[in-house]
């Protein structure tokens, strides 16, 4: 077992298991989260010993979206200095340094082995961008699903939403930024199944390790086959334009607004007074007392 900053990883039973160790943080996406999951993905996929990968999480939430600290302050201090006329916004730049993450995300899609992730709790934001690119998502009954800052400040980078759930269907939930509770996210088509919370651990590992009774040739040579389909589909280009127009979307003037706001009021209440209206995401899945908005969210 290998244990880093923000998870460890260990194998056994053909089963090369990731495990997101930020609990207290709702496990947000911050660059040494990004570094390390990118590294232990690579790890499991060249791993002798699996022949599935399965990411999981410790805590309340699998992934509440990106670090709110670290991210708007870089934000901040990019508009502040477009504001004083000393540099215009880098659309370049800007797609370079979120395509860092996305590349990260995608190594889930692209790694030749089976990837499952096992979904409690809060995963909303740049959680679903990462976890959408999972081969398959189980999660606990009392999990919930979102993308909350395409009301403003972001579009979906990985935009695997069309691919799983649909055109309409990702319309219905992209366009509003609602909630979707795990077990309408099945029906939706956006995961593949929900098991009662207490259940998800031992389920989801339960499935990993059926998957890897069958030789790693056999699974690679399947997952490439089932893959090549939606990237012939037009998913990589659709993903570029997820990871351009989400930067664009950060500086429309509502969103430069938003974040004028939150140098204001402080980053956590200008989501809340953002969702507030629309009457979700605030006490946390199944009436838990914490929402995301304690700690990421977007």
């Amino acid at each position: 077992m290998a244990t880093r900053e923000t998870l460890r990883t260990g194998v056994a039973d053909g089963v090369f298991t990731i495990t997101l160790t930020r609990g207290r943080e709702y496990n947000t996406i911050t660059p040494a989260l990004r570094d390390e999951l990118a590294q232990a993905i690579d790890e499991g996929d060249a791993e002798r010993r699996a022949h599935v990968i399965l990411l999981e999480a410790e805590g309340p939430a699998f992934c509440a979206g990106y670090g709110l600290d670290w991210s708007t302050k870089a934000q901040a201090g990019e508009g502040a200095r477009e504001a004083s006329g000393e540099r215009a916004w880098d659309s370049v730049a800007d797609l370079r340094m979120m395509s860092r993450f996305v590349d990260t995300y995608m190594k889930l899609w692209k790694a030749a082995k089976p990837t499952i992730a096992a979904v409690q709790g809060w995963c909303i934001g740049g959680g679903t961008d990462m976890v959408l690119c999972a081969d398959m998502i189980v999660a606990a009954s009392g999990a919930s699903f979102g993308y909350p800052p395409s009301r403003v400040w972001g579009t979906p980078t990985t935009a695997m939403w069309v691919h799983r759930m649909g055109l309409e269907r990702a319309k219905r939930y992209l366009l509003t930024g609602d909630e979707i509770p795990a077990r309408k996210a099945v029906e939706l088509g956006l995961i593949l199944e929900c098991v009662p919370d207490e259940e998800l651990r031992d389920h989801a590992h339960a499935l990993a390790r059926r998957m890897a009774m069958v030789p790693v040739n056999q699974l690679v040579m399947l997952k490439l086959l089932c893959n090549q389909t939606a990237e012939h589909m037009g998913l990589g280009s659709t993903r570029l334009l997820g990871t351009l127009f989400d930067g664009i979307a950060r500086h429309t003037q509502e969103g430069l607004d938003f974040v004028g706001r939150a140098e204001t009021v402080g980053f956590r209440e200008a989501v809340r007074e953002r969702d507030d209206r629309f009457g979700d995401y605030g006490s946390g899945p199944r009436g838990r007392a914490k929402g995301p908005r304690g700690a990421g969210g977007e």
